[in-house]
């Protein structure tokens, strides 16, 4: 460990890729916006796979880039290269991010799960990645998307869509670029993420385009994560909760927010169909019972509902029916929200902790998911 603690003190202040090794094999493999201070909290890791890793590694190994762009190819490449046990450990390998071009005329740029990786093909498709999270992903497409616009909307539509007004999309859906040129900008695109940005830059002779590629900022392409505790940058949590009207149309709502963002991807809903009307633990029973059967959705490593040691309750003697062991918490509204833990060491609830507005977040967010939800079906049966 102390040489790895010497390592990290000749770390740049710049973006980059590191490398935890033992005995010259990847463990694990990550990027920074800034080298010294990712690398310095390697030195009071407070996750406990965190401290594992670091105590297994003999050998640190990091390697400066441009920028953050150049960091966030190059990790994506290295992880696909060398499947690091402890990247794959932090979640199921089939919910990467990757970033997918159809091998078809006026194609854009699609996220998908690894769990829909089979789909692709390398005779009919483009394949970048694995990424860790949709917003990393999310943010480069939009850095490149400003630079190579690409249109998702429907060839010659037309109507401007959305994105054609605000410079994103080259008017596909006008009939103002020719098939020609639309295909140029998804070739450089495709280029970028293959690292080969110094490639385009030969050949560019768009002047702009040259100098937004030598001079993309970084603070874009810095995701949630770079400010969100640390319990929260690599973790997925599920959030439940329950919505009626007067005691009728109940239903549930799941919301997902993984890698420090929401992925709107994994969100469900639940019709409610035994509780009783106006019985909100039976429904948030009924509702955990049908999610936790769906063993297809990977399990999150945390359970966050609203609700305070009643709803807690709940969901926890309903797991080790299952078999399954996730720490599960509740924010209470009582005389203002606060976190209620009910069976957790000591020691995870000092990680969580300082999570808490964030958390605070993702409850809401699920409250709003599940009111919308209601709300429609509440319309639905008015309608004469």
């Amino acid at each position: 460990m102390s040489k790895i603690v010497k390592k990290i003190k000749q770390a740049p202040n710049a973006p980059g890729v590191y490398f935890f090794k033992k005995n010259n094999k990847f463990i694990y493999i990550g990027r920074a916006l800034n080298l010294k201070n990712r690398l310095t909290n390697y030195l009071h890791p407070s996750d406990p796979k965190t401290e594992q890793m670091t105590q297994e590694a003999n050998e640190l190994v990091f390697k400066k880039t441009a920028n953050l762009l150049e960091a966030i190819i190059m990790e994506a490449d290295l992880i696909k290269k060398h499947l690091p046990k402890y990247n794959i450990r932090e979640k199921d390998d089939r919910s990467f991010i990757y970033i997918v071009i159809p091998k078809v005329d006026w194609a854009y740029p699609l996220l998908i799960r690894g769990r829909e990786l089979s789909k692709y093909r390398p005779k009919n498709a483009f394949v970048f990645g694995p990424l860790k999270s949709f917003s990393l992903a999310k943010n480069l497409l939009l850095v490149l998307r400003r630079i190579f616009p690409y249109g998702a909307c429907k060839l010659n539509a037309g109507k401007p869509c959305f994105h054609y007004q605000i410079g994103l999309c080259p008017g596909k859906c006008l009939g103002l670029i020719t098939k020609k040129e639309y295909q140029k900008n998804i070739d450089n695109l495709t280029l970028v993420l293959s690292g080969q940005k110094e490639k385009i830059i030969k050949n560019l002779t768009d002047a702009w385009k040259i100098y937004l590629l030598k001079n993309i900022d970084d603070s874009i392409l810095a995701t949630r994560d770079e400010n969100l505790p640390e319990f929260l940058t690599n973790k997925k949590i599920e959030s439940y909760d329950i919505s009626h009207m007067n005691g009728k149309e109940t239903v549930g709502a799941m919301v997902v927010f993984e890698d420090g963002d929401f992925d709107k991807t994994q969100y469900r809903l639940f019709k409610i169909k035994t509780a009783k009307p106006g019985d909100d633990l039976s429904a948030l029973a009924e509702m955990t019972g049908r999610r936790i059967k769906h063993r297809d959705w990977p399990y999150p490593d945390l359970i966050l509902v609203d609700g305070g040691k009643t709803q807690v309750k709940t969901v926890q003697k309903l797991l080790p029916q299952n078999k399954i062991n996730i720490p599960v918490v509740g924010i209470a509204k009582f005389k203002g929200d606060k976190l209620v833990f009910l069976k957790i060491k000591k020691s995870l609830r000092e990680l969580i902790s300082p999570s808490f507005d964030q958390l605070r977040k993702i409850r809401n967010e699920t409250h709003r998911f599940a009111n919308s939800f209601r709300k429609k079906i509440l319309s639905k049966s008015m309608a004469l």
